[in-house]
């Protein structure tokens, strides 16, 4: 089993904004740099996570990025189910099942759609503070912020 890329960068976006205090804003920079990350491919995250509702952006000079919800309200399960609307472990599991000859008779399916659902439960019972890395050695690999410009 393996979450895409962009679930990924998603979940290490939203835990580094997360540790932000107060109303501190992030900027794509930022981020990009603490994770050695494309900004092309964090400016379409942050996009998305924002027309999702899981992150506030603000345009323009001085602008940047927030979460829109306290990190205790942000489920990981409903995250990722966002991120991921299609989410199958296998193609018989997706959304064009006849691709797989077995279709209909194979018993791996349940199997499959078990460890999915407890997969999912498990991720349902968490929430983005739950996961949030305490202490400076939790954050020692991560590059250290850009300096912004006030």
């Amino acid at each position: 089993m393996r979450l895409t890329q962009m679930t990924d960068y998603s979940l290490r976006l939203l835990i580094y904004v997360g540790r932000q205090r107060g109303d501190r804003l992030c900027t794509i920079a930022e981020v990009a740099e603490a994770f050695e990350l494309s900004q092309a491919h964090l400016m379409k995250i942050t996009h998305q996570l924002g027309l999702a509702g899981w992150l506030q952006t603000v345009r323009g000079k001085g602008g940047g990025m927030r979460l829109a919800l306290p990190p205790e309200q942000i489920n990981l399960g409903a995250l990722v189910r966002s991120i991921e609307p299609d989410f199958a472990l296998v193609e018989c599991l997706g959304d064009h099942p006849e691709g797989c000859k077995l279709t209909g008779g194979c018993r791996l399916t349940g199997v499959f759609n078990r460890a999915l659902a407890a997969f999912m439960a498990e991720l349902d019972q968490q929430t983005l503070a739950d996961v949030l890395p305490v202490g400076r050695a939790a954050w020692a690999r991560v590059s250290p912020p850009v300096a912004r410009a006030g």
